[in-house]
Parts: structure tokens; sequence; C-alpha cells
């Protein structure tokens, strides 16, 4: 029963999404950001102590430019700050559907779940901002709860009574929507629209108002849910607060994403089980010393979606399923060592003759690419949208650390490293042989946040510190040193002679019998099963090349960053390498390189001035606006539209 707390909101999070995918076919995971705003927003509002004269009522922003927050009136009760907190949030349900979601309605699931990506890192980044601007975090803002403080004895255990109230809530609100769906006209239509939009706007029904209904009924759920949760445990933190989102998918899909009833129960039951398990670790005496605090409770979202995806996935697409519209383009790449040649030139030349700060941008940018390249290879090329590729390259750098204190040199440890990431990879992979699209990226970042939370937190990981320097041939290569010497160009010219040799590798692949294996996976796995094609065996080869590849970038920053930490290798900076490769181009070669370019402390943020407290967090927010932009105007990618461009003025130049 702890844990019917937390399992209530995950339900509650969970009906919204089942909503907002029967209104538009999108699985939004900036379902839970939404929430994380309007949470903002409310205790902003409420923000003073009712004994002193501090008056209150400011609305905090969520709008880069744009003051961090407006007063709007003094000392508003709860009603009014709930009242406003809700109507933002219907708003946005509503903005999101009309301005986002409605365009993309007939987009491939890439660009769907490219633009809920934008969302959610533009929620989370502006409101890290405002945070910043005006206090701590959650320090800056009161967060007192609306629901009762006491308790109820269950036997000997006592449980909040904050806990059945907010059960009920989820409940209440799963009865009132199947009652809804299937008695009254609005869910019929509802339905209807889902099923076959184009008979149901010959039946005279709208289906662009039944979206946006359903978005801000969802939206108003999530809010709701969010607020709530929040006064009650008193944290509010931007992304901590918006991955809620990841067990609330898990529910969603064990309802197959249309069943509220099934749903509430999903969620009711996760949580409680996450309860359970949080119990049983702070009561157990056997369990080993590694697994960190509230760590099992995080692998309980993967197990429900490895059950929803067995239960309910397919080998094989349907064969009367939706034909979507065309994927991005996967240009072969051209002259590939002549362009390799320049920009290693153009980085090796760079790094002798900057300074350390330059040198420092040029080796991230790189080991960011590495990283962008794995995406290029298993979304681009494949097709399979996972949000995993971060994950990857921190299992390849904390095993890197861990192996090279047990006694292994370079370069054997990182090899062996590569090589459990590989394994890692193919794991995580096998998903993909039965579910493809938006679910296979739920499944996916839900592993990613759990190996980070049950992996990367283990207190075996603290504090490794730095190892040893690498060496080859007599060459140290390490990265640090002092004064102006810091940031040693040996180093930046060793991972850019990898990424240069990676970069040849991938576009050799792209070329070869291998690469057309996966396009024609990419372009429709029963026909190219059909062909003769090893379907599954195809995908995992690419999961592979993927782990090796992030595995790469992993080890790598094992050597170049004097200390690791789980921080390093948060979901949200899968989330931001996924969204600058869709940028330039998420089905080439040049999408990773303008991850790389454009990545947090990398060559662009120098370019602005140098690495500051605000940069990264600047960055996401800009990069989620224009990932929502490019996803519904550019869905090939920047670099593409202007290759197209080029060419066009081209046709017009000769004709």
């Amino acid at each position: 029963m702890t844990g019917l707390q937390g399992g209530a909101v995950i339900a509650a999070l969970a009906l919204g999404l089942v909503l907002s995918f029967r209104a538009s076919n999108v699985i939004n995971i900036a379902h839970a950001a939404v929430g994380m705003y309007s949470a903002y927003a409310f205790y902003g509002l409420r923000n003073y102590d009712v004994d002193s004269t501090e008056r209150g009522g400011d609305l905090w922003l969520p709008i880069l430019g744009a003051p961090s927050k407006v007063h709007i009136l003094d000392r508003p009760t709860v009603a009014a700050a709930l009242s406003i907190a809700l109507l933002l949030a219907a708003f946005f349900g509503a903005l999101l559907y009309v301005a986002v979601f409605r365009p993309l309605r007939n987009a491939p699931p890439l660009a769907r779940v490219i633009a809920s990506l934008g969302i959610f890192l533009y929620l989370t980044s502006t409101m890290s901002l405002r945070a910043k601007e005006i206090g701590s975090g959650a320090a800056s803002l009161k967060l007192t709860s609306m629901l009762p403080s006491g308790v109820i004895k269950i036997g000997s255990a006592k449980i909040p009574t904050s806990a059945f109230v907010l059960s009920g809530f989820a409940v209440v609100a799963a009865l009132l929507l199947a009652l809804a769906f299937s008695y009254t006209r609005f869910g019929l239509a509802t339905t209807a629209t889902a099923e076959q939009e184009k008979g149901a706007i010959l039946t005279g029904i709208s289906p662009h108002r039944i979206g946006i209904f359903n978005w801000v009924l969802a939206s108003l759920l999530g809010a709701g849910a969010v607020i709530l949760i929040v006064g009650v445990s008193g944290v509010l933190v931007p992304t901590e607060t918006s991955l809620l989102v990841v067990p609330a998918l898990a529910a969603a899909l064990l309802g197959g994403l249309d069943s509220f009833a099934v749903t509430t129960a999903a969620g009711l039951a996760i949580g409680m089980t996450q309860g359970s398990l949080v119990w049983f670790q702070l009561q157990s005496k056997s369990l080993p010393d590694w697994l960190p605090n509230n760590g099992l409770s995080q692998a309980v979202p993967v197990i429900a979606i490895l059950v929803a995806i067995t239960w309910r996935g397919s080998k094989l697409p349907n064969r009367a399923a939706m034909i979507e519209s065309r994927l991005p383009e996967s240009p072969t790449p051209r002259n590939p060592v002549a362009w390799s040649l320049v920009m290693a030139t153009a980085a090796i030349v760079a790094l002798l003759q900057l300074d350390a700060q330059w040198r420092l941008a040029i080796v991230v940018s790189t080991i960011a690419g590495f990283v962008g390249l794995a995406s290029v290879v298993v979304t681009g090329y494949v097709g399979q949208i996972s949000l995993a590729q971060y994950a990857f390259a921190g299992v390849a750098a904390f095993a890197t650390v861990k192996l090279t204190k047990q006694g292994l040199s370079f370069p054997v440890a990182p090899f062996l490293a590569i090589a459990i990431t590989i394994a890692i990879g193919l794991l995580l992979g096998l998903p993909a042989v039965r579910v493809r699209g938006m679910t296979l990226a739920v499944a996916t970042i839900a592993a990613a946040v759990a190996i980070e939370q049950l992996v990367f937190n283990s207190p075996s990981l603290a504090g490794l510190g730095a190892i040893p320097r690498p060496e080859i041939f007599g060459i140290d290569l390490g990265f640090s040193a002092t004064g102006d010497e810091n940031f040693r160009a040996a180093f930046g010219i060793f991972a850019v002679i990898l990424f240069v040799l990676a970069t040849l590798a991938v576009a050799n692949l792209r070329r070869s019998p291998t690469g057309l294996r996966w396009l024609a996976v990419r372009g429709n796995e029963r026909a190219a099963a059909a062909a003769g094609i090893d379907v599954t065996q195809t995908k995992l080869s690419a999961f592979a090349v993927c782990a090796a590849l992030a595995g790469t970038g992993g080890a790598l920053l094992a050597y170049q960053s004097p200390a690791l930490s789980a921080q390093q290798f948060m979901v949200v900076g899968a989330l931001a390498v996924l969204a600058l490769c869709f940028l330039g181009g998420i089905a080439s070669i040049s999408g990773a390189l303008v991850a790389g370019l454009l990545a947090s402390g990398g060559i662009l943020t120098q370019l602005q001035g140098g690495n500051t407290g605000n940069a990264s967090n600047y960055q996401f927010a800009i990069s989620g606006l224009m990932l929502i932009a490019v996803a519904i105007l550019y869905p090939d990618g920047v670099v593409a539209a202007v290759r197209h461009s080029v060419a066009k003025l081209r046709r017009m130049s000769t004709a």
C-alpha cells in the first residue's frame, strides 16, 4: 500500500496518454512535462508565507527571451491559483495539438516522436533556466499539499490519507472516461475519428474539434496529477518530474493505449509494486551493496513494457497496417574519404593552434559525434527509434574505468568495455524484434532510465576518480595537464582519427549489402522478409553497431573526464543527441556531424563564448524549438532541405 500514492499518479498520467493517443495516434513523451510546468505555475502563484507580507501571485513564463515571471495578482487563493494553472494546462494541450501534432497526423512515427521530444526538451530546459534565475530549483518554491495530511492504519501499516484520495481521483477519472467513451456522442465520435477519419468527416464529425477536446482533457489530467503529487512529495525538479512519463507509458502500453480500466489498474499495480520493492530493499539485509537506493523499483516500468511488448507485439507488421508516409531520405555518401580528410585536417590544425578551451570543445563535439553516428545507424538506416544511445556510452565509460582499476591497461580495457556494451546493445535490441516506431521508443527510453538509476547510480561506481593515462607506441595520449597545456592536443587528435575511421566505416556499411538490408527492413519489413532477408538478424546487427559506436564515445569519455557521474549519461542527453541528428538529417552522416557541432559544451558552445552554467539549458531549449519546426517543415532535416534547394537551383540554372 505504500506505493498506492505513486501508482495513482502513474494511472492518471497514463489516462492522459491514452486520450491523446486515441485522438491523434501520438504517444506524447512530453505529457508529464506539461504537467510539470503547470505545477510550477500553481506553486509559483502560491509562493508566499501566509504570516508574512510577501505578495505571491507571480506566474512563471516558459518563454525564452521573456521575463522569468510576471505578477498577475496579489496573494491568490488556492482555488484561484489552481484555476489559472489548469487553464494554462488546457491552453498548452490545445496549442500542442493545433500547432504541432495536427500537422503531423500523416507523418511517419519518427516525426511525431521527434516533435514530442522537442517539446520535452524545450519545457524541461526552459523551466530549469527559470529555477536557476529565480531561486535554486524546488527550494525556491514553498510546496504545500492540498490533500489531507492524516494517516489510515491497516494492521501495523500507516498509509497516508492522501494516497486514497489520489487513487480515488484516478479511479473516478477512469470510470468517467469509460462511460463517456461508451455512451456519449463525444466518446463515440472520438472512436469513429480514430478508426476512420474520412468516414467521420462524411458523417459531420469534426476531427479537429474532437482532437482539441481530447488533448485538453489529457493535459488537465496530467496537470492535476503532477500538482497533487509534488505537493505531497515536496519535490519539483523539471527533468525528474517530466520523466514520470516513463512508468505512465508502461501502464498505457499494458492497457493497449485503449482501455481506461486496464490502464488505471496497471498504473496502480506498477506504483504499488515499486512501493513494495522500496520497502523490501530498506528491510532486506541480503541484497548486494552495489544496488542503489530504490534501484529495484526502477526496473518495474521496463519489465511492464517488456510484458506489454511480448503480449501485444508481433514479429512483422500486420498486413492491414496503414502505410506511413515517406521515411527520411538516406542518400548514398559521396566522396566520404575526401570529406573525412578535409574535416580531420581542419580539426587537427585547430587542436594544434587554438587554446585549451577550444581543444576541450573539439573533443566534446567529437565524442558527441560518436553517439550521433550510433543514432544515424539504428534510427536513420534501420528505422528503429532508439533512445538508449547515451546509456550505451555510459556502460562503456564505467566499464572502462572499472576494468582499468582492476589492472587492465589501454587498449585492452576499452576494447573489453565496448564488447560488454555490444552485448548490452543486443539485449536491448531484442524488443525491436516485436515492436517498432513509437512503442520501441518507449521501450528504449524506459530501459535507459532503468540503467541510469539501477547501474550508473550504484554506490560501487561512485567516486571512481581518474584512471591512468593511455599510451600507444610510447606516445602519451593523456588529456589533462597543467596550465595552458591542459586538454592536450594528442588526445584530441587520437579521438578525431577514431571518429574519422568510424565515419568511413558507417559510410561503407551504408553502401554495402548490410546497409542495403538495413534500408530494406526500414522500408518494408514484410517485403524484406519475403525477399529472404532475416529481419531479426538485420535489426540486431544494427543495434550491435549502434552500441559499438556509442561505446567508443563512452570509452573516450572515460579517459577525457577526471571523474564519471550518472549525470553525464542522463536520458535527456540521448534525447538531445537524437534531436540534433534529426536537425542535420537522421538518415545521413551529416546528422552525426551536426549533433557533434551543436552538442552542449562543444564547438557551438565555444563560439557562443564558452561553457557557462546555463549554456546547455539554452542550447537544449533552442534545439527543442528547432526540432519541432524541422519535424513539421523539413522531415528529412535541415541539411537535406539545403541539398534539395541547391539541386533545384542547379536544375533551374541549366534549364
